[in-house]
């Protein structure tokens, strides 16, 4: 790594941490095959692990012996600004130390990212970061082998979303599928059920599809307002719901995932 100290935030160098709030800033700058941000020493450590690549770094000058571990052996340009050009460059206060602009690695098939699971967990249309980051720190927590993501979900790969998974993105295997009418028989060609996760009167209660669950399972979560798409219910095989007590009719769909997971992994 380089150190490069930079005093002005409008520094062309800095473009890749600009506005960070602006989601459909990042949406341009961060198109499929192009950047993320990774934020925090431990993010980008698992990020680095799972061997993806960093641009560059921004850091505070006094982060900056924290940051040499990390970066020591690779050639990226690491710039030191000072707390005011951070906040100024980036929208918010950065208390996490550093952050990186990393290269998206190329996404993976759904064959490949399946092909030794045996749990999967489907989160369609979820459009919250902070749920999806959730979602993804359950899944590798709790067992999940994969986790796969319908073409209108966010994206796992956004700054909340790395941050909340607290880096797991990069650890459980995931990919983008295609629309109900194509992904549905592709799940059932590799052996899967897929059951999803909803309101219904012929639900069956997780407990009882945990307790005789076949051998592979995809759980499909859908968003907590709309529920699951009329696609998602007819490419199901299985309804399968969680017990709620209290009138409570749901749960927060991150906890939900969590629930279910930890159900069928066990």
């Amino acid at each position: 790594m380089h150190l490069q100290s930079v005093s002005d935030a409008r520094d062309p160098l800095l473009d890749d941490y600009r506005s960070l709030t602006d989601a459909a800033l990042r949406r341009v700058q961060e198109p499929e095959g192009g950047l993320y941000i990774a934020e925090s020493a431990k993010v980008i450590e698992r990020a680095l692990a799972a061997g993806h690549r960093p641009r560059s770094v921004l850091t505070q000058q006094k982060w900056v012996d924290a940051v040499a571990p990390l970066f020591g052996a690779h050639d990226v340009p690491v710039y030191v600004v000072s707390d005011a050009v951070a906040e100024q460059l980036t929208g918010f206060a950065v208390h996490r130390g550093v952050m990186a602009a990393m290269h998206r690695p190329e996404m993976p098939s759904l064959s490949d990212v399946v092909a030794d699971a045996r749990r999967v967990l489907v989160l369609e249309d979820i459009a919250d970061p902070t749920n999806i980051g959730a979602a993804f720190r359950a899944a590798a927590g709790l067992g999940a082998d994969a986790v796969l993501v319908t073409p209108r979900c966010g994206d796992p790969l956004y700054r909340r979303s790395v941050r909340v998974s607290m880096g797991t993105v990069f650890q459980v295997p995931w990919t983008r599928i295609g629309e109900w009418s194509a992904a549905g028989p592709q799940l059932h060609a590799h052996g899967f059920e897929i059951a999803a996760l909803a309101l219904s009167d012929d639900a069956v209660a997780l407990d009882a599809y945990a307790a005789s669950s076949p051998e592979r399972v995809a759980l499909v979560m859908g968003t907590e307002g709309e529920g699951l798409s009329r696609g998602a219910l007819d490419a199901a095989d299985r309804i399968v719901t969680i017990p709620m007590a209290g009138g409570v009719d749901s749960l927060n769909v991150a906890s939900a995932a969590a629930v279910a997971v930890w159900a069928l992994t066990r």
